[in-house]
């Protein structure tokens, strides 16, 4: 049977390739001449774990698994939380993660291991699917919030980038809006792309599967240091629906703690657990 074609995705192209000019040559570049403020690294660090735990905790967990419930004005923040990570809507993030578990290693998983590394990681951003199917969103469209955030999607990244900008000019003026823009902004975005990309890449392809070997997926606690405790891959591809991913109290796994403080809190319920 003939594969489908997969057209190249122009503006996916042109912005990763800007995102990633700006942070290696742009930034190092920026920090020697001007240097960065201690302003500017705070925000990294709050942007990176904000927009880090919308895609790790709203995206995956939440949305993708359901693996617990919460009001709809945290749904909320997460969503817009997991736009600013520039990962595309949570529609279609969502569609294609359902995907990916349903057809995992298969020609129509979106980032299929068996394809190498480098497809894994980041280039199958680069083409527009020809396996994208309604099916893997019919029960995403009946979100209303869900239809929110797709459609205002665009202005929920730029306010991402915006809001260090701001932040910036008003600590430092322009040239202070510049540096917390290029460094929480620009820079956040392509590490928070990347570590995202590591589990789709290095969780598929080393590490160990003590949970079961279906599929190729595999535990590396040391992505969890980057990813919010998503490392534990193996775990997770063999539990699905469990709101933890490093079961262990001493795995690393803050996407897990920020879940079971929510629900002490009264923010989310009806975690799911399995007895490991």
């Amino acid at each position: 049977m003939e594969k489908p074609s997969r057209k190249l995705d122009y503006p996916v192209i042109v912005l990763f390739v800007i995102f990633t000019l700006v942070t290696v040559v742009g930034v190092p570049m920026f920090g020697v001449k001007v240097g960065f403020t201690s302003l500017d690294w705070i925000m990294f660090g709050v942007l990176y774990m904000t927009s880090g735990l919308g895609i790790t905790v709203g995206y995956h967990r939440l949305i993708s698994h359901r693996s617990f419930e919460c009001p709809a004005w945290v749904r909320a923040c997460f969503l817009v939380a997991g736009g600013w990570a520039l990962e595309n809507s949570a529609l279609r993030w969502c569609g294609d993660h359902i995907r990916h578990h349903a057809r995992c290693d298969e020609e129509d998983d979106p980032y299929n291991a068996m394809k190498g590394f480098w497809h894994s990681h980041c280039g199958w951003i680069f083409h527009v699917s020809p396996y994208r199917e309604e099916k893997y969103e019919i029960t995403l469209r009946k979100d209303p919030l869900i239809m929110w955030q797709h459609r205002y999607y665009i202005p929920i990244v730029l306010s991402g980038l915006a809001l260090p900008f701001g932040v910036g000019l008003l600590h430092g003026g322009w040239m202070g809006g510049l540096s917390c823009f290029l460094l929480a902004g620009v820079c956040r975005v392509f590490f928070v792309l990347n570590s995202t990309f590591c589990i789709n890449s290095i969780c598929h392809l080393w590490g160990a599967q003590p949970h079961g070997d279906g599929d190729s997926s595999r535990d590396s606690w040391w992505v969890s240091l980057v990813t919010f405790g998503e490392g534990y891959h193996n775990y997770h591809h063999t539990f699905l629906r469990d709101y933890r991913n490093g079961p262990r109290w001493y795995n690393f796994d803050p996407s897990k703690w920020l879940i079971f403080s929510l629900s002490k809190l009264g923010l989310a319920y009806n975690l799911q657990r399995i007895r490991s």
